[in-house]
């Protein structure tokens, strides 16, 4: 009877043996769970596979060692969305295990850059389960010095010859579709350059007009253009790639259409990319009426976390006289002026706040004069804008449901109509701005940065501007601009756009004939 037992539980233990996992298994699940959170910014995953209070050392000088914990390191892997893939590969290269304890080295390749170095990890199985109890790593020192802790931006074209970009979109770290103001829909390799133009474009986009000022009334074009021949630019503004575009591969695009009469307004399309061609498209948004006047469209576009698709539409007058009593950005009956938040197909969400029965669809948020660029903060997940001024008046705001955010009865500038006393309608409140500049910045596509190479820099806000040529660096705490540095002072261009690419670059475009797309790089 003790015999049949003791081979039963022997066979019993076989097995739980076969069911379980071995403990080389358990090993690489848990240094499983260190990859996949350093790859995907998850922080959480990446404490679990450490030992509570874990101390490493990350950084070899020839004569210093720099220590964390592993909660510190977990915490560098916060500042990205969750979900979002970092560019690195990392790969087991030995393990070895004696007893409780086990030893791992680990390859990390950057490819981006070409770097390769080496994690050193060492483990103890505790109460059952392993745990990394000290980490070391073979990656470059960390600066030692002051001035090396400084950020050396350095700009590298990496592409050139496009035709006013206006934005761009990433298929992957290294292939883009940049859409040109005064050009098309163009797919790039970054790597090999080539260089791919996407057919099917809207047939009613508005492109070069010329005009001849002396024939139009005055006060619709500025002064120095009275009584010359100028050419005017409509066409394509941004390139917007859909959240789930690698099952559905649907793109939205927005741009300044034209009807039979050359009036223009902001347009929204929504098509399928499919072997370089647009397909399916549907108009999911127009800021009627059309208008003329090929100036302060908007059109800047993007997804909140909430999955809603938000578009800006500009005034469209460039005089602030010609406006109607009460003023367009004023006037919920009026599309232009504004901000909306609508579905990806182009219906409405229920939750939008309410302007009224009168209101127009989709509307939410009011006095807009011209607004161009939209980024979410990846720590708080609200979205900031910047928004055009007349003369002086550009500002950043954070947007918020219902916000009235003053225009034209509120600026931080002044008028182009000197003369210009708008009426306020009784019971109004306005939204101040988050911060505004005492100069003409003419502010277009932010971004928040998020990348690695320049790590003072941290969820600062990038601001470019047209106007000379500013770029800007914000220190954002608290929902507020603390700081201000302003970057290539004495290397100036006009710049559309800043964008942040998938594996943490910053790239800019210029709003050239000769347009670029300049990456940035760290001296340091």
């Amino acid at each position: 009877m003790i015999k049949r037992f003791i081979l039963l539980s022997f066979l019993c233990g076989l097995g739980f043996m076969a069911l379980g996992q071995t403990e080389d298994q358990l090993v690489r699940e848990t240094i499983s769970d260190f990859i996949k959170g350093t790859v995907y910014n998850y922080p959480d995953t990446i404490t679990s596979a450490f030992y509570p209070g874990t101390r490493m050392f990350l950084y070899n000088g020839t004569d210093s060692v720099f220590m964390m914990t592993s909660e510190e390191y977990a915490a560098l892997y916060n500042r990205r969305p969750p979900g979002t893939k970092n560019n690195r590969i990392n790969s087991i290269v030995s393990l070895d295990i004696v007893g409780d304890v086990a030893y791992a080295k680990l390859q990390v390749d950057i490819p981006y850059f070409g770097n390769r170095y080496h994690d050193l990890l060492l483990l103890k199985k505790i109460l059952g389960e392993w745990k990394i109890v000290a980490k070391c790593t073979s990656a470059a020192p960390i600066p030692k010095t002051p001035q090396q802790m400084v950020a050396k931006p350095i700009k590298q074209t990496v592409i050139d010859g496009l035709k006013k970009p206006w934005s761009m979109a990433f298929l992957s770290e290294n292939e883009v579709i940049i859409a040109e103001k005064e050009g098309g829909l163009v797919k790039i390799d970054l790597t090999s350059k080539e260089r791919i133009m996407i057919n099917g474009l809207p047939k009613d986009i508005a492109g070069k007009v010329k005009i001849d000022t002396s024939k139009h009334a005055w006060g619709v074009f500025p002064p120095f253009a009275h009584g010359q021949m100028h050419q005017y630019n409509a066409g394509l503004f941004q390139v917007l790639l859909d959240p789930d575009f690698d099952n559905n591969h649907f793109l939205y695009l927005s741009y300044a259409a034209e009807d039979k009469e050359q009036r223009s307004t902001t347009k929204v399309i929504r098509a399928k990319l499919a072997n370089n061609t647009l397909e399916e498209m549907k108009t999911i948004f127009v800021a009627e009426p059309y208008s003329h006047g090929l100036f302060h469209y908007g059109g800047g576009m993007i997804f909140g976390q909430d999955g809603k698709l938000y578009i800006t539409v500009g005034e469209r007058n460039l005089f602030e006289h010609l406006n109607p009593v009460p003023p367009l950005s004023q006037d919920v009956t009026d599309k232009r002026g504004k901000i909306y938040r609508i579905n990806p197909d182009g219906s409405i969400p229920e939750d939008n706040p309410d302007f009224g029965s009168k209101a127009v669809k989709g509307l939410f948020a009011t006095g807009i004069r011209a607004s161009q660029g939209l980024a979410i903060d990846p720590a708080t997940h609200k979205i900031w804008f910047s928004e055009h001024g007349t003369n002086q008046g550009d500002e950043l705001n954070i947007l918020q449901p219902g916000a009235n955010y003053g225009w034209p009865h509120v600026t931080t500038g002044t008028y182009r109509s000197q003369d210009y006393n708008p009426a306020i309608i009784p019971g109004t409140q306005f939204t101040d701005p988050v911060h505004f500049w005492s100069q003409t910045v003419a502010p277009t596509g932010l971004t928040f940065y998020t990348g690695r190479a320049f790590p003072q820099w941290q969820g600062n806000l990038i601001v470019p501007g047209l106007s000379k040529g500013s770029l800007w660096r914000m220190i954002i705490e608290n929902d507020s601009v603390v700081a201000a540095e302003e970057l290539f002072i004495d290397d100036r261009v006009r710049l559309r756009k800043a964008i942040m690419s998938p594996g943490g670059q910053l790239y800019l475009l210029t709003d050239d004939e000769d347009g670029k797309l300049i990456r940035l790089i760290n001296g340091n």
